[in-house]
């Protein structure tokens, strides 16, 4: 069966789901998505989509941003995500991609005037990050984009050229991942991650006020760490040299799950192995996120048997 998209209001073989050259959103980067896992648990044979109501009221403030406006419901944009997954027969972990975006056909800089649309793909992803061994990092010569430049709260494509940037940075200059900071110095985020360290031996991550992306996978360690480990987490400003000074580091993000930071600018980060509280929370993420934990079955769309 070949790979399915809901596009154009109805869902047809990927391969067929095209854009025209003049849509808008191709030039001047004017759409807003999400990413969204469907985790494949094979003993039970069944998906769980994982905090998809999160996403997609995220993307929906995203469309606010953007003057986007869509005729579907919270509930519609779940529905059509389940049966997008249910169509693409995969047997394997998941990434979704719904995208709101200006579709009109049409040169020129603006938001109004202009038609909108909606589409869903559904493919594989393989690992991002290295989340067994962790990764290497390097702080950014690019500083992240300030929230009165392109608003932070949302995924916003045209902001991605920012990630860009500082992602090939980092791997031409030999790392795996950057971490940038915010136009003041404040450690901000990766190029597509939050970050959160571990300063005596309490969870302190960038608050929303240093142009962070608030992350969903962010937020539901914040909780698991308080709920399942009594571990605090602090939303506070970090400077570049706290980062050096930590016990442990690690990335969060849809793609990224948890990762481990293990080394920053060549300094080694702890012991330069994964921490013990960073183990802690990817063994009770990687059990939440397949459906598991009952305490969480609001953060569960199950899809198969």
């Amino acid at each position: 069966m070949p790979p399915y998209a809901f596009f154009k209001k109805q869902f047809m073989p990927l391969a067929e789901a095209k854009i025209g050259i003049l849509t808008h959103a191709f030039h001047y980067g004017t759409a807003c998505f999400e990413g969204i896992r469907g985790n494949w648990d094979s003993e039970y044979e069944r998906f769980c989509l994982f905090r998809i109501r999160d996403h997609y009221k995220r993307m929906l403030n995203g469309c606010r941003l953007l003057k986007i406006s869509l005729p579907y419901s919270l509930d519609e944009l779940c529905q059509l995500t389940v049966e997008s997954v249910e169509r693409s027969n995969y047997h394997e972990d998941v990434y979704i991609r719904p995208m709101a975006y200006k579709s009109s056909e049409a040169i020129g800089v603006r938001l109004h005037n202009l038609e909108d649309d909606f589409l869903i793909i559904v493919t594989t992803l393989p690992a991002y990050l290295d989340t067994q061994n962790g990764v290497r990092c390097g702080t950014s010569s690019w500083r992240r984009v300030d929230d009165t430049m392109i608003p932070a709260r949302g995924k916003i494509c045209g902001i991605y050229v920012n990630s860009a940037l500082a992602k090939t940075e980092a791997c031409e200059n030999g790392y795996d991942e950057a971490i940038l900071l915010s136009h003041d110095g404040h450690v901000s985020e990766g190029s597509g991650e939050n970050i959160f360290l571990v300063i005596d031996s309490k969870l302190v991550t960038p608050p929303s006020s240093d142009n962070i992306l608030v992350g969903i996978t962010r937020d539901t360690i914040m909780k698991l760490a308080k709920n399942e480990l009594g571990i605090d987490t602090i939303e506070r400003t970090v400077d570049r040299s706290e980062l050096y000074l930590a016990e442990e580091c690690f990335f969060s993000g849809t793609a990224a799950h948890i990762t481990p930071i293990i080394e920053i600018d060549h300094r080694t980060i702890g012991t330069g192995e994964i921490g013990k509280i960073t183990a802690e929370l990817q063994k009770l993420f990687s059990q939440v996120i397949l459906g598991r934990n009952p305490k969480y079955a609001e953060w569960y769309t199950l899809v198969g048997k």
